[in-house]
């Protein structure tokens, strides 16, 4: 009781008592002497009294998607691994341990300075996590379980270049060419073959800045994206995009413990920005979102940054789209993790499908508490495996609803749910949508 009040009291972040989301991550000083958490002694005072709060109540456990598909994790047990690491003294942990076994691991590489000569945490356990925040979320003691995963990362991928074996080759590729798969910038915007799509110059202006971030360079994605493009054509939206000098946000860098290369990335991109004159950005990544509206200002990039779903609702209500009514569409809406946890936007899609006069159905876990597709956090390149797959599980909620469409915002949650197998619904991104109300309403 006196741990979880005074916890509250001194919390990491106190952005969160004031009703808006406190989210970016704590950027690492690289010139310290310990990069990451190795040990107990690692971790701010406060942040070791919040893991010591924990009332193991069992929430995060339930809310984890990972855990539901039998990946070794389990937000909870980690939690009380932290802790256990402060006190030889520490009664044993009595729940559910990290689904496959993979609990010490001893002197191979796990993190074994935490808790003394014999490992409770492995390192598949932090490679499973996809960062969405459905712990945090559903944390009544206000955990930052995230937090605690990222910090051990950095030290597990800064101080050993312990990086799952996958995922060396995206981290590379990301010191070396800016983007994760190696490819060229300039061909980013390939995907907009005849749309004449314009490119801001340095010294140049433009209203909205149209960040297109790595989904660009997906084909399916590329579909989102001429959507989007043609609506804002029909908009008469003054826009542009950077071409060959976007580079990647950093962001799964970040995730996966780099923070060299994510401020790189970061440094980089802010002064990009710096050259030209913009309104304000607007995206349909949630992740790239994400950075430059909330992790970017700790390096001296402040932008005004909207998602695509609320620049398209605005474009709607001031009466410049026009969507007809697809009332015969029955469609439920995915909400990703980073758009609506991270940034606590949940209406703007909703709206939009509503404006397009859609069935919608809501899925029992959605908003806030919506499941994560399994996209975020590093997690495809980490690809830890578990007994199930988290997409197959989330479009199993969706074929609960019997709607036709699943509804996405995200060019993760695009790829992810696509890749199901055996899904009955099909997947359309918002902006696919809405292009097609606005056909049916000329």
């Amino acid at each position: 009781a006196a741990a979880g009040a005074l916890h509250l009291v001194a919390h990491p972040r106190p952005g969160r008592f004031a009703g808006r989301p406190d989210t970016a991550l704590q950027p690492l000083d690289l010139d310290a002497p310990r990069l990451g958490a190795e040990m107990p002694a690692d971790f701010t005072w406060n942040r070791l009294l919040s893991y010591d709060a924990c009332v193991s109540c069992g929430r995060c456990e339930t809310a984890c998607p990972a855990f539901a598909a039998g990946q070794p994790l389990n937000p909870k047990k980690l939690i009380q691994d932290l802790v256990a690491g402060l006190s030889p003294a520490e009664p044993a942990y009595a729940g559910a341990p990290y689904p496959g076994g993979r609990d010490a691991m001893g002197g191979r590489g796990a993190l074994i300075e935490l808790v003394g000569p014999e490992a409770r945490i492995h390192p598949d356990t932090l490679w499973s996590c996809t960062t969405c925040r459905a712990c945090v979320e559903e944390c009544p003691m206000m955990i930052e379980h995230v937090d605690a995963v990222v910090s051990l990362r950095r030290s597990q991928t800064l101080e050993l270049g312990a990086l799952p074996e996958k995922a060396v080759g995206p981290v590379t590729e990301l010191r070396q060419a800016g983007e994760a798969g190696g490819r060229p910038l300039a061909a980013r915007t390939d995907f907009a073959a005849g749309l004449d799509l314009p490119v801001l110059a340095p010294r140049g202006r433009t209203d909205v800045l149209l960040w297109l971030g790595e989904g660009a360079y997906d084909l399916r994605y590329g579909r989102s994206l001429r959507a989007l493009v043609r609506l804002l054509r029909q908009a008469g939206v003054d826009f542009a995009v950077l071409g060959p000098e976007e580079r990647d946000t950093g962001d799964l860098a970040r995730r996966l413990g780099d923070e060299a290369t994510f401020q790189a990335l970061a440094k980089a991109n802010i002064a990009t920005l710096a050259a030209r004159d913009f309104g304000r950005i607007v995206t349909a990544d949630p992740h790239a979102l994400h950075a430059l509206r909330n992790e970017y200002p700790a390096f001296g990039g402040r932008y005004a940054v909207m998602h695509h779903t609320a620049f398209l609702l605005e474009l709607i209500r001031a009466g410049r789209l026009a969507p007809g009514r697809l009332s015969d569409v029955s469609v439920t809406y995915h909400d990703p993790c980073y758009l609506a946890r991270y940034n606590g936007e949940t209406e703007a899609p909703r709206a939009v499908l509503d404006a397009i006069g859609v069935s919608r159905v809501e899925m029992a876990r959605s908003g806030r508490r919506a499941m994560c597709c399994g996209g975020g956090g590093g997690a495809p390149v980490s690809d830890v495996p578990g007994e199930r797959r988290i997409p197959d599980l989330r479009m199993a909620q969706a074929a609960e609803t019997g709607a036709g469409i699943v509804a996405v915002a995200c060019p993760s949650c695009t790829a992810m749910l696509e890749g199901v197998p055996d899904r009955k619904a099909e997947i359309r991104d918002i902006a696919e949508l809405l292009l097609q109300a606005v056909e049916a309403g000329r």
